[in-house]
C-alpha cells in the first residue's frame, strides 16, 4: 500500500534491546494527505539504517509504500504501520524544469518555407 502527503511531524526516536539481546531504533513520522477531508497517518521506520537513509524532514512531500501488521498484547490488539520505501514527490518547480511547456526563445527555427516558388498547379484562387 502506498499513502502520498506531507510530513507534520516527526516523533522521538525509540530504541532498545530485543529478548535475544539485538538492539533495535524506530523512528515515528505524521503524513497528511491533500483530499478533499486531509487523512493522517502516523507510520514507522525501523532500523537505524533506514532511518538514515531515508532521512525524512518536516514539510517534505513523500510517497510512503508501508505494510500494515496487527499483533496481541494482554488481550488488547495493537496496529503498526511501517514503511519500506519513501520517494520524495517532485515539487511542481522541478517538474516545470524538467518538461518546458514551450520551446526556449533562443531555438533555431525550423528551415524556412519558400512561397515563392509554388507550382502552376496551385488551386487557391488567390
Amino acid at each position: 500500500m502506498e499513502l502520498t502527503g506531507k510530513v507534520i511531524a516527526v516523533l522521538d526516536p525509540k530504541s532498545g534491546t530485543s529478548k535475544s539481546g539485538n538492539k533495535w531504533e524506530a523512528q515515528e513520522y505524521v503524513i497528511e494527505t491533500h483530499d478533499q477531508y486531509p487523512r493522517k497517518m502516523c507510520f514507522d521506520v525501523f532500523g537505524s539504517e533506514k532511518i538514515q537513509q531515508f532521512n525524512i524532514q518536516i514539510g517534505e512531500e513523500l510517497t510512503v509504500s508501508f505494510d500494515i501488521d496487527a499483533r496481541e498484547w494482554n488481550g488488547r490488539w495493537f496496529n503498526s504501520i511501517r514503511a519500506w520505501k519513501v520517494e520524495r514527490v517532485p515539487s511542481q518547480a522541478q517538474t516545470a524544469q524538467v518538461e518546458p511547456p514551450f520551446p526556449p526563445l533562443n531555438a533555431t527555427p525550423d528551415a524556412p518555407v519558400d512561397f515563392a516558388a509554388s507550382s502552376e498547379n496551385d488551386d487557391l484562387p488567390f
